[in-house]
């Protein structure tokens, strides 16, 4: 595990006991229930910007705390126990894509207002059901976008979209030529498909060729700290049911086989969370990011696709039932799955990058 500070620590405890407290599963229900297309509480976000976790990547000078990615997987680990929906990463890694390739300009407008919860952004990046950023074809044409993006997170609430696209990353405030139709997805959070014509576009000139790189990097990364939270939170219900749940007048936990599989469960997600604190931790010293963060995210993928299966299956045919939120983890994971790479993408992605 990684080695917190103190700031870290209390970080990490104030953000689970907001979870537990103020953000359980029955909160992510009633927006569920909603049907509203923003699918996040805008009440409980402002709450999260005023404890400053919408500017944890931020630096001071423009509102932010400077804490680093590792501080911000911790909060969104909490964050990801409880399926708390709300903006926080997207609006993150837009930030990282600002302050990584951004003008002084665009950082002191943009950022302060992202810090704040003010304004509320992120990434579009893919055009199809795929992640690959090679496939990207949206162009820029004296500073307008034509192009479309699909499955874009968080697109309904966000006020700011930043667009990948053939020439590099753009700005692109919502607005005229920026028209969303809503994607429907098994796990109910907001997802859109964008198309873009005619938007008025701003480019971020720094950062050079790697910056789409860069901002994936962080967007792996992020992702895999979401999972890793709701892996360990069905691990941790699997086996409470296991110790309270009888069969053939014993309790579950009594099985030997049920505790081999439990064991290995528990192994897996050892290995997650060393991939995803490392990858994490990659990415605030910037040695090694890449890999450890496609690491870090194909690990996550690889972990929390067995263990909410796994997790069905031990509860029996009411882990199936929208009486149990088992089930509910297990519709997240395959959305988050394929977010930012698939595992057989991640997987040739990290061959091209060792030369093979």
């Amino acid at each position: 595990m990684a080695v917190l500070n103190e700031e870290q620590e209390m970080l990490r405890d104030m953000a689970r006991e907001w979870a537990t407290n103020e953000s359980p599963v029955t909160e992510f229900r009633k927006v569920r229930a909603s049907g509203e297309p923003e699918a996040f509480d805008h009440t409980a976000y402002g709450a999260m910007a005023e404890m400053g976790w919408a500017g944890i990547i931020i630096p001071e000078e423009h509102g932010g705390s400077d804490f680093g990615f590792l501080s911000a997987g911790l909060v969104v680990e909490e964050l990801g126990k409880t399926l708390t929906a709300s903006p926080l990463i997207a609006t993150t890694l837009a930030a990282s894509a600002i302050m990584l390739g951004g003008s002084e300009e665009q950082k002191a407008k943009w950022l302060p207002k992202l810090a704040s919860g003010e304004t509320i952004a992120t990434l579009a990046v893919d055009e199809g059901p795929h992640h690959d950023p090679a496939e990207i074809a949206t162009s820029v044409s004296d500073g307008k976008l034509a192009g479309t993006k699909g499955f874009v997170a968080e697109a309904h609430g966000a006020d700011l979209f930043v667009v990948a696209t053939t020439d590099g990353l753009y700005l692109v405030e919502k607005g005229d030529g920026v028209t969303l139709t809503t994607r429907r997805l098994t796990d109910q959070r907001s997802h859109a498909d964008i198309a873009l014509e005619g938007a008025a576009a701003e480019k971020l000139e720094n950062g050079g060729d790697t910056l789409l790189d860069d901002v994936l990097n962080r967007a792996r990364a992020l992702t895999a700290a979401e999972m890793l939270g709701m892996a360990q939170i069905v691990f941790d219900t699997t086996l409470d049911y296991l110790k309270q749940r009888v069969q053939f007048n014993q309790v579950l936990s009594s099985f030997q086989a049920l505790q081999h599989r439990m064991a290995d469960l528990f192994a897996g997600l050892a290995q997650m969370r060393s991939a995803v604190e490392a990858g994490l931790q990659a990415v605030d010293s910037g040695v090694g990011a890449e890999r450890a963060a496609i690491v870090a995210k194909a690990e996550a993928n690889r972990v929390l696709h067995t263990i909410s299966n796994e997790g069905i299956q031990l509860h029996g045919g009411i882990g199936m039932t929208d009486e149990y939120d088992i089930g509910l983890y297990l519709k997240r994971a395959r959305v988050l799955e394929p977010t930012w790479g698939a595992t057989g993408y991640l997987k040739n992605r990290f061959a091209t990058l060792g030369g093979y």
